[in-house]
């Protein structure tokens, strides 16, 4: 091959490019260390002389989070998440909960009147699945001083809302579980058939009751909009918020409930306890190919019932922001003075096509 002459031109530009990029960053325009206000950027950054001492004034900043169940695993991403947090500010945490696999929520709040006692605690985040059940915990924490924040399910009628932050998942994000079914089941090319929401309706889990009617909600319109809703009977129960299904024997009340009704042809679950049963009912009667199976959360089990099949899909919620930024909620509140700030997780809906991309730290 010939070789050809470089031009002195291109010479200069080969050498000026190593050159330019091997300028130091400090030379570079527009750099700031102080901000308009005199301060220097680097001063701000650090924590207050306080903060350590605040409330317990014991040199340290101890925070407890404690669910409402945290038996059957679905916390654990949120508990990880709150470890983090709490490690990276230097924050004691107590991580705490019912020991159920289901909603307990008398439980929850015995412990939470237990720790309220505790003079060494500075900042409460708590899980609110019913309703009007912990208004006295909040109000008697911030008369003391202490800030609470809630995670995961929300009680808009809470005492001081406009006080708390909360980090969770909206439950109209179910939407996108419902409006998944009615695809599915529209695309399995059935003729007709009955859709079915089973839920725990009993144990008065608010958030977990409005889902099903947002997922209830998107399936009835997913189905009118293709012209097919006269051919499936879709059954959320009476109030649309789930058809009860028996808590103490999950998986037998679920294969029970599609068995008598004779022609599901679709399913949906909104919590991490009832899909899991869902799954296990599916492969049972082994209609995972005849059941567009979807459900809630990405546990162990979910995901394990995705790539069988018993599973369609499932929605995560990102269980571990649920836990990692209200612990930093509460240390910026403190530290800072900044207004609680709410933060949605959002809906990840996982299928069998992505279901192996999931779950590798724990985050989900």
């Amino acid at each position: 091959m010939t070789s050809r002459p470089i031009s002195a031109v291109a010479a200069a530009a080969a050498i000026a490019l190593p050159l330019a990029l091997a300028t130091p960053a400090a030379a570079q325009t527009g750099a700031l260390d102080q901000a308009v206000g005199g301060y220097s950027f680097e001063q701000a950054a650090k924590e207050a002389p306080g903060t350590k001492n605040y409330h317990s004034k014991d040199g340290r900043l101890t925070f407890a989070i404690i669910t409402h169940t945290a038996g059957n695993g679905f916390f654990d991403p949120t508990y990880v998440g709150a470890k983090v947090a709490a490690d990276a500010f230097g924050i004691n945490l107590l991580m705490l909960g019912s020991e159920a696999p289901v909603d307990d929520i008398p439980r929850q709040i015995e412990i939470i009147n237990q720790v309220i006692q505790d003079p060494t605690i500075d900042g409460l985040i708590i899980t609110t699945p019913q309703a009007g059940a912990y208004d006295d915990i909040v109000s008697t924490l911030l008369k003391r001083g202490v800030p609470v924040a809630t995670t995961n399910s929300f009680d808009p009628t809470l005492a001081h809302r406009s006080r708390i932050s909360h980090t969770g998942q909206d439950a109209s994000a179910a939407a996108i579980g419902g409006e998944a079914l009615a695809k599915c089941v529209l695309e399995s090319g059935v003729s007709g058939g009955t859709i079915i929401f089973p839920n725990t309706t009993t144990l008065g889990n608010v958030e977990v009751n409005n889902r099903i009617t947002a997922a209830f909600e998107a399936t009835v319109k997913t189905l009118n909009a293709a012209g097919k809703l006269a051919n499936f009977k879709v059954d959320a129960g009476p109030e649309n918020i789930g058809v009860d299904v028996d808590s103490k024997n999950i998986v037998g009340s679920v294969t029970s409930l599609i068995e008598s009704r004779g022609d599901v042809v679709g399913a949906f679950a909104a919590n991490g306890f009832v899909t899991p049963a869902l799954g296990d009912a599916v492969a049972q009667l082994k209609m995972g190919d005849k059941i567009c199976s979807y459900g809630f959360d990405l546990g162990p089990a979910q995901q394990e019932q995705i790539r069988t099949g018993a599973l369609d899909g499932s929605l995560g919620q990102q269980p571990f922001l649920q836990g990692f930024w209200p612990v930093l909620q509460l240390y910026l509140q403190i530290d800072r003075g900044i207004a609680a700030a709410n933060l949605d997780t959002r809906a990840q809906l996982v299928t069998k096509q992505d279901v192996d991309t999931v779950g590798k730290r724990f985050e989900n």
